[in-house]
């Protein structure tokens, strides 16, 4: 949703943006062109290989690369002291992961079933799969994936991997195509929650953006945007949360925006995504 986008950040000449998920350096290049050369662009993803292409790209002077997850920026010290102008989130998966077969994010991948965002860091999903329990392994799909036939499917993971183990994510697809019936005329894959759930719990993705969430007012300067796309309801219901607090936001999207149908037609993957924004209060209005 790149004109939303833009529309809502309102970027301005000499602003300080913070791309907090970087990915392929879309929004990141849309930014820094309105920034112009007196601005500048905070680009994070905790992707290394993100991050390099980035580097080697180098065609935008005021575009800061940094390898990173966003909720650990304060450590970094990457914040200017006068704030930011604005913060956008466009949670999920990039195209890039998606479509990198060794990395095991798409349920069509025949790699390693890995899913780390960061894979120098944590534990990748096929070590999760082998050394949870079966009631562990439910709870998860259930809570990350919204499953509702959840213990079906880690009853059938922990039949399978007795006597195999799984490490791929086509191995694990199968498994969970297994169990779970395809309903009618959906075009959703059986094995798409299960993969949500899994990828959710291995990069502790609720988590960092609940933190994040509570730093952002610290980080904007009063009258700073914060545009955050999210892709299921489980981030969403962290925005929504976050952003009812009138003491620090005030809400521009009373309700989430959608993809319209011709980026829908163009991007399929944007489908499910739900906009929402909002403006940090002054501080003096917040006092009050």
């Amino acid at each position: 949703m790149p004109r939303e986008v833009i529309e809502l950040l309102a970027p301005a000449p000499g602003q300080t943006m913070l791309d907090a998920t970087a990915g392929g350096g879309g929004h990141t290049r849309l930014l820094a062109e309105r920034v112009g050369g007196t601005g500048r662009v905070l680009a994070v993803d905790r992707d290394p290989s993100a991050i390099e292409r980035m580097r080697e790209a180098a065609d935008r002077p005021n575009v800061v690369p940094i390898c990173a997850s966003y909720d650990e920026l304060d450590e970094l010290a990457v914040i200017p002291p006068e704030g930011l102008d604005g913060v956008l989130l466009d949670l999920g998966l990039s195209t890039d992961q998606l479509r990198d077969d060794a990395r095991g994010f798409s349920y069509q991948s025949h790699g390693r079933l890995d899913m780390r965002f960061d894979p120098t860091r944590g534990r990748p999903a096929w070590q999760l799969l082998a050394e949870l329990s079966q009631e562990e392994l439910a709870n998860l799909i259930y809570a990350y994936g919204e499953e509702r036939l959840s213990r079906r499917i880690a009853r059938r993971i922990v039949e399978v991997r007795r006597r195999t183990p799984l490490r791929t994510a086509d191995q694990l697809a199968e498994v969970v195509r297994s169990c779970v019936p395809r309903s009618r005329g959906h075009r959703i894959d059986p094995a798409t929650r299960t993969f949500q759930a899994l990828r959710i719990a291995v990069n502790q993705e609720l988590d960092r953006l609940e933190r994040l969430l509570r730093r952002l007012p610290q980080w904007l300067k009063p009258g700073g945007r914060v545009v955050v796309i999210a892709f299921h309801s489980l981030e969403d219901r962290l925005v929504k949360r976050a952003f009812t607090d009138r003491d620090v936001w005030e809400r521009i999207t009373k309700k989430p925006l959608r993809p319209s149908r011709e980026e829908v037609a163009g991007n399929p993957k944007s489908r499910s995504a739900r906009l929402r924004a909002a403006i940090r209060r002054p501080v003096a209005q917040q006092a009050g």
